[in-house]
């Protein structure tokens, strides 16, 4: 059984002290490609150096909204260097992860949906998709998705258990990426979630190092813990494990335009 981890963040700092073994008993587990994912023009850098060093790992570039800079003139800066690094190497393989955090940062939500709307632009200009992170921003973001043209179907990464959230983002053909959220015990409505989603359209995703599902809840998170999302998956649509693992394997190769 092969796996693909949509999302994870091997230029953490938590991966620092076994960063080059983790990533070769991730791939000597069955998870045979993952998308380590940028989120500030620092970690895009980063993501492809790593993206480069692997012939099976895959990076995103873009500036999420908790690491927007402080000044217009820095972030059209950097959206300018984000740009030119996504359009000059084909591990690049999204723009991300991008949209809206109110959770950690509520008095900038119209810089957010700037630098939101000019990653979109970028995308959209390199034919690429985009990756969304949401936080306590259902709302703004249902009216990004409706209300904008993509040149590619987009991501939710780590998708927010919001079934309005769901059922835009596949209305607009988005991929609806599930993390270990939904193997927590007190997860009410993972079930409703998993079944709202067409199962062309379903990725999954560790998020690592965060959100260990269960069984490892509360410890470092790594790629190989992604089985643990497909057999949640599995579990609710009563499926094989393997069935979900091949299926949201060419989902994700589909999606990031992956031969």
């Amino acid at each position: 059984m092969e796996l693909f981890d949509s999302h994870a963040h091997y230029d953490d700092e938590k991966f620092n002290g076994d960063r080059e073994e983790v990533i070769r008993a991730i791939y000597n587990s069955g998870v045979t490609k993952f998308v380590s994912a940028g989120y500030s023009l620092e970690s895009s850098k980063k993501g492809i150096e790593i993206a480069n060093t692997y012939e099976y790992i895959y990076t995103t570039c873009g500036i999420s909204p908790n690491d927007i800079p402080d000044t217009i003139e820095e972030v059209d800066s950097q959206l300018a260097e984000i740009e030119k690094l996504a359009s000059n190497n084909p591990k690049v393989v999204a723009i991300g992860e991008i949209g809206f955090d109110y959770y950690w940062n509520k008095e900038n939500k119209e810089i957010q949906k700037y630098v939101f709307e000019k990653q979109i632009e970028i995308a959209n200009r390199l034919n690429l998709p985009i990756m969304i992170h949401t936080r306590d921003a259902i709302m703004d973001t249902i009216e990004i998705i409706k209300n904008t043209e993509f040149a590619k179907p987009g991501i939710f990464h780590c998708c927010p258990q919001n079934k309005d959230l769901i059922e835009a983002g596949v209305k607009k053909g988005f991929y609806i990426s599930f993390a270990g959220p939904i193997t927590f015990k007190n997860s009410k409505n993972a079930d409703e979630m998993i079944n709202l989603v067409p199962i062309n359209q379903i990725l999954i995703e560790t998020d690592s190092p965060y959100l260990s599902p269960e069984p490892n809840r509360g410890k470092r998170n790594d790629s190989r813990n992604v089985k643990y999302v497909a057999e949640k998956i599995a579990n609710s649509r009563n499926m094989n494990v393997e069935d979900i693992a091949k299926i949201t394997y060419e989902n994700a190769k589909k999606v990031f335009n992956i031969n």
